[in-house]
């Protein structure tokens, strides 16, 4: 089972939340500062709990920091009092796959955590495709536009995996919530016009244009563009 690293400056909830992940088979680390949360992170974490608010600084930097392990793999779930769109929006859109409201059920966040690890195994036989200039390697978890790289948070490639299956399919707001984030989970829509927002900005700054993705209004989006395997 992958390596969690729980980040959290209140013991209780690191002991409920530790034995909940051991229960099911996890290896957990634990820290209570951003110190520690540093000297805990391995090669072999596959996913961080992280409170936002520490004593020795914001979770949220720490999020931005690990912008090249998010690349290479590594997933982030949010713990925090703070339940405001606003702060919610910011966390998803500076690259955190999941966001957790305190209190919570320890139980709860080892669904979650289940449910994020699932969402992030390749369940695609093809690992490369090409539509125009556009290209995505499921594989490397890397996309291109005309061969220049885009630097895309997880939720943004996976976004985009989604989209580029079925160029033309309008997908509905709740299966991209399904396909991205989970079944179930309560998302509102301004978060998802947010990271699609992000995503053609991205796409337009490396040549292509934003209008790929076009907004069905009232209904959700699509992918404008033809595909062939590559």
């Amino acid at each position: 089972m992958p390596e969690i690293l729980i980040v959290d400056d209140e013991p209780a909830i690191l002991d409920s939340v530790e034995y909940a992940l051991k229960k099911i088979g996890h290896s957990v680390r634990t820290a209570a500062s951003l110190k520690e949360a540093k000297a805990q992170l391995t090669p072999a974490s596959r996913l961080v709990l992280l409170d936002l608010m520490l004593p020795d600084g914001s979770g949220l930097d720490w999020l931005n920091e690990l912008s090249e392990r998010r690349k290479q793999g590594l997933a982030i779930i949010v713990l925090s009092s703070r339940d405001t769109e606003f702060d919610r929006v910011r966390a998803l859109e500076t690259g955190a796959d999941d966001y957790v409201t305190k209190p919570f059920s320890p139980r709860e966040v080892a669904a979650r955590v289940t449910a994020v690890l699932r969402r992030l195994e390749p369940t695609s036989p093809t690992s490369s495709t090409q539509a125009s200039q556009l290209t995505i390697n499921l594989q490397t978890r890397r996309a291109a536009v005309d061969q220049r790289p885009l630097d895309l948070t997880r939720v943004e490639f996976d976004l985009l995996w989604l989209l580029h299956q079925q160029p033309g399919h309008v997908y509905s707001r709740t299966t991209i919530i399904n396909e991205v984030w989970g079944e179930g989970f309560a998302l509102s829509d301004r978060t998802i016009d947010s990271h699609i927002k992000a995503l053609r900005k991205k796409m337009a700054e490396a040549g292509g244009c934003s209008e790929w993705i076009e907004t069905v209004r009232g209904i959700g989006y699509r992918l404008a563009l033809g595909q062939e395997q590559a």
